[in-house]
This record gives structure tokens, C-alpha cells and sequence, in this order.
């Protein structure tokens, strides 16, 4: 059970203290357009803090109520994936300054997400439904990069010889 809690705990740190080291607000962040409804950048902190905790527990409580080595395998290959694939979207929204890619790859840490809320309800039906806020959040992180794409497009090459100059107006 000890080994459980701390699994549970060091993957949450892990995904949190390594996501947050790859969100940086440079000056390249803070001239992106974003849409107005877009919540204030220290609310963000906070929120993942809670989200973080909560699928930590969500591991814990599912671990503790496997019954077979297999439903524990798939716990941890679950919540493996799952962190992997938050941290990609970190690195390439703000190391990368992709928002275009990561917008393409939040639909794979939004299944991450799902996949474990459907596979953890007949182990924990708890433990399932403390990966919802998870889902959410997730789902809400992704309206806003569709809008930040949308309001900033293009990037990468194309954007350093579209923004050469000046930059241009964008419907």
C-alpha cells in the first residue's frame, strides 16, 4: 500500500513539476493573441495543482482496488501514457512555440484522459469519476488553443517570413 501512495504521489509531482519547467511565459506567450474569455495565467497553477492531486488519488484509489497484476499493469501503463502525453503538449506549445502542433496533439492526451476514466470504473468507480475535472479542464485547455491558433496562425517557418515586418492582420 505504501509503494501505491507513493507511485501515486511521485507521478503526480513528476507531471506536475516537469510541466510546469516547460511552461515558460517569455515575451513570445505574452504577444500571443488570446481570446478574452481566456482565464488569467495565475489561475492556471493552481488548477493543474488540484487536477494533478485528484488523478493522483484517482491512481492510488484504482491501484488499491485492482484485483489482478493485470489490471495493475494497465493502471500504470494508463497513467504512463497519460503523463507522456501531458508534457508533450507543454513542450511543444511553449518550448516549440507550436500551439498549431499542440493543438493536434491535445487530442491524444484528451483520449489519455478518457481512456482511463472508461478502463478505472469497473476496477473504481471513485477513481474514475476524480479523472472528470481532468477531462474538463482538458476539454476547456483546447477550445482555448483552437482560438490561440486561430487568432495567431501561422507559425513556425511560415510565420518567420509572413512576420518579418510587421505583423499582419489574421480574420
Amino acid at each position: 500500500m505504501t509503494s501505491a501512495i507513493l507511485m501515486a504521489v511521485l507521478w503526480g509531482v513528476a507531471v506536475a513539476g516537469i510541466g510546469a519547467g516547460s511552461t515558460s511565459l517569455t515575451p513570445w506567450y505574452y504577444a500571443l493573441r488570446k481570446p478574452s474569455w481566456q482565464p488569467p495565467d495565475w489561475l492556471f497553477g493552481p488548477a493543474w495543482s488540484v487536477i494533478l492531486t485528484l488523478a493522483s488519488l484517482a491512481g492510488f484509489l484504482a491501484w488499491r482496488a485492482a484485483q489482478t497484476d493485470g489490471e495493475r499493469r494497465l493502471i500504470i501503463g494508463l497513467f504512463l501514457a497519460n503523463g507522456a502525453l501531458n508534457l508533450l503538449w507543454s513542450r511543444l506549445f511553449f518550448r516549440h512555440r507550436r500551439p498549431d502542433w499542440a493543438l493536434a496533439e491535445v487530442v491524444f492526451l484528451w483520449l489519455a484522459i478518457l481512456a482511463p476514466i472508461v478502463a478505472l470504473a469497473p476496477i473504481s468507480r471513485t477513481a474514475s469519476l476524480l479523472l472528470v475535472p481532468y477531462l474538463l479542464w482538458v476539454s476547456f485547455a483546447a477550445v482555448l488553443n483552437v482560438a490561440i491558433v486561430r487568432l495567431n496562425r501561422p507559425f513556425g517557418a511560415a510565420a518567420a517570413g509572413a512576420n518579418s515586418g510587421t505583423r499582419h492582420e489574421r480574420r
